[in-house]
């Protein structure tokens, strides 16, 4: 005869950055919560946090593998672009220690943590959800008021509660080498190599980022049937890292587009890819995974306190209204810049511009828009209407 099901003011499922967040942020705000992961699972990633993470979200010195000052843009005719982060740097951490550290970092908060995988989510008891998922002992269950799905892109949450269709998502994947002593003929250990070459992919990109003691090299695409095994291997052959030790290689599907909802109405808020908060163009996830973990679990807490299912949708409302128009932008640059090989040389060749990399770098360091340079905004409009009409130099 089995006991009484456990009920917890919330259930969050994902153990990744945005789920650790949310559950985190449940149990600060003294909420009874459940973390539940399934184990194992390394995502496929750069690795790359801006300072406003490391800042917000209090990452500690250790867990930043390397020191990134400098980004490297490489065209389709080989020719490349280095762009200089000017006083600061980007932190680059390896996921499988930075996910196990946010767990670890929830349950000292008051989490509870456990290991399974979701099934589904039943509803026999008025106001409280029965969160089904399958241990290795056997089939379980929880009760809560209130589930975050931060179950990834291919979210079963999301499939059942929100979202049938799921995000539209390119699919990436990498493998991590060792990196030699000394490092190697044209890789450097403070620099970020992002290729814009159609045989590398088609319609992202290839990427060689260090991580201290390793290196992830990947690519990503959304076309059916392009190798991206085969794409990795050319990147490390033309990249001089062919004979480089492989540690692990690791794949996955990464959403490119924000869900129209995020909520059931009823009980459940996704986050994290569950929400499609990857941003185009970049294919940068993390931060906003977690600032999407915050904000589900704010919301969920809204909704704790009163029982009004609309304070759910706060969660998207927030999250968009800061970070909306920065994802319009990427996805709009990803549409007419990644098209082909001529006008990812002209992108490239875009980048050479002082004014381009000064607010890039701002606005992907700090996350926000950079409004307070209007003449160099207007330089830049002009340029980049050149470089559309065929007059800039390629």
């Amino acid at each position: 005869m089995t006991g009484p099901t456990e009920v917890f003011d919330a259930v969050v499922v994902g153990g990744g950055p945005a789920g650790s967040t949310a559950a985190e942020t449940f149990a600060r705000a003294g909420k009874s919560v459940l973390l539940l992961d399934k184990a194992g699972r390394i995502k496929p990633c750069g690795g790359a946090i801006p300072p406003r993470l490391i800042r917000d979200f209090a990452i500690p010195e250790h867990l930043i593998c390397a020191q990134i000052r400098a980004a490297r843009m490489v065209a389709p005719s080989h020719r490349t672009v280095d762009m200089p982060i000017d006083g600061g740097y980007v932190g680059m951490v390896d996921r499988e220690v930075f996910d196990a550290f946010l767990r670890e970092r929830a349950a000292s908060a008051g989490a509870v943590r456990r290991t399974g995988v979701y099934e589904r989510i039943g509803r026999e008891q008025p106001g409280l959800a029965e969160v089904h998922f399958r241990t290795p002992a056997g089939p379980a269950s929880v009760k809560a008021r209130v589930v975050i799905g931060a179950d990834g892109a291919l979210s079963q949450v999301a499939r059942q509660e929100v979202a049938p269709e799921g995000p539209r998502y390119v699919f990436a994947y990498h493998e991590v080498v060792r990196v030699p002593g000394g490092g190697g003929a044209g890789f450097d250990a403070k620099r970020c190599d992002v290729v814009y070459d159609g045989a590398i992919s088609p319609d992202f990109y290839g990427w060689v980022f260090p991580h201290g003691a390793t290196a992830s090299i990947g690519s990503g695409s959304a076309q059916k049937g392009f190798s991206l095994k085969r794409s990795v291997a050319d990147l490390r052959k033309a990249s001089g890292l062919e004979g480089w030790e492989t540690v692990r290689r690791e794949g996955a599907p990464i959403p490119m587009k924000p869900l129209r909802r995020w909520d059931n109405g009823r009980d459940v808020v996704l986050a994290g890819d569950a929400a499609g908060v990857v941003a185009p163009a970049s294919g940068e996830g993390i931060y906003y995974a977690m600032v999407g973990g915050q904000l589900a679990a704010e919301a969920g807490v809204a909704f704790l306190a009163d029982g009004d299912a609309r304070a759910l949708g706060l969660a998207r409302r927030r999250f968009m209204k800061a970070h909306g128009r920065v994802f319009w932008i990427l996805g709009m640059m990803q549409h007419f810049w990644y098209r082909n090989d001529r006008r990812r040389e002209r992108f490239v060749s875009i980048c050479r511009d002082k004014d381009v990399q000064a607010l890039t770098w701002q606005a992907y360091m700090n996350k926000e828009l950079v409004r307070s340079k209007p003449a160099a905004h207007l330089r830049i409009f002009v340029k980049d209407v050149a470089h559309l009409l065929g007059l800039g130099t390629p």
